[in-house]
């Protein structure tokens, strides 16, 4: 197998199949399948028995991960974000599933392919879609949007304190010559704000909210969990994987709103964290937080 179709290390796996508590016979969804590592564990519990569905809005990474799963028949893979997924099961004729699994953020497949332009660290055209056959990208936003517009979705989505500080910065550079690359970014950043080792690198919170104006990442989530809550059976799980606070406090207000409504029993009053082996192991852990939680009856 190349290097590219081998299945990266899933974040937490031991806790999310605890969590999820899959099934033979069951349904489960996979909302955003990446290579298949989460989905393997899932599978072997499975059994090869019942239906698994895998979405991602990645075409490459879903031929990946179909190249991965191949040995289970159990298996549907869907091009699709969040938003379409309770579309793509009505098309399936599926009206409930027992479990999903939402792993939000960047794969690190995605990472790694310089040419997507995710990582600051390597050069590459400043894309950062997840879905590439959508129009919009990162170098429309960094040099069509107002300066106004950028410090807003630096400070909403990167939660960036120097938000006006790097949108002037950008705006001013682009009045020179068009933003293009990763580098050409981050070293505008860098002239704002020098990086210094063992420091989180300035431009990180840039790039994350880049990315997720791009992929309207915050609000397909928003509108995915109401959605596929309603396709949960009663006693179907629901396990969020969260890497920064915007998606975890998104994952936390819903169920907490759905546990007031009496539609979703909390399993986790507080969100599960990695742990320091695991950390060492897999630094993409480090961030991660995990949130469950049950359809009730009702």
């Amino acid at each position: 197998m190349s290097e590219q179709g081998k299945v990266h290390l899933p974040v937490m796996l031991s806790e999310v199949l605890s969590l999820l508590n899959p099934t033979p016979g069951r349904v489960y969804l996979d909302m955003t399948l990446g290579a298949g590592g989460h989905a393997q564990g899932i599978l072997e519990k499975m059994q090869n028995q019942g239906t698994f569905i895998g979405l991602d809005r990645d075409a490459e990474i879903l031929k990946i991960a179909s190249e991965n799963l191949s040995s289970y028949n159990i298996c549907h893979f869907c091009h699709s974000p969040f938003s379409k997924a309770s579309q793509v099961l009505k098309k399936m004729s599926i009206p409930q599933i027992d479990g999903v699994l939402f792993d939000l953020g960047v794969s690190s497949l995605q990472l790694d392919q310089s040419q997507r332009g995710f990582s600051f660290q390597k050069e590459g055209p400043l894309d950062m879609r997840m879905d590439k056959s959508q129009e919009k990208n990162a170098t429309d936003i960094l040099n069509k949007y107002s300066e106004e517009e950028l410090v807003r979705i630096f400070r909403e989505f990167g939660e960036e304190s120097r938000a006006f500080r790097f949108a002037r910065a950008i705006v001013e550079a682009r009045k020179k010559f068009p933003l293009k690359s990763t580098l050409q970014l981050a070293q505008i950043i860098n002239q704002e704000v020098s990086f210094r080792k063992g420091k989180i690198h300035p431009a990180t919170k840039v790039f994350q909210a880049l990315r997720i104006e791009t992929n309207r990442e915050l609000e397909e989530l928003t509108m995915a969990l109401d959605a596929i809550t309603r396709k949960l059976a009663p006693g179907g799980r629901i396990v969020v994987i969260s890497f920064h606070s915007l998606e975890d406090r998104i994952a936390k207000q819903f169920f907490k709103k759905k546990s007031s409504e009496g539609v979703l029993e909390i399993l986790t009053s507080k969100p599960t964290l990695p742990t320091r082996e695991e950390t060492k192991q897999n630094p993409r852990s480090r961030s991660a937080k995990v949130r469950c939680a049950q359809r009730t009856s009702t």
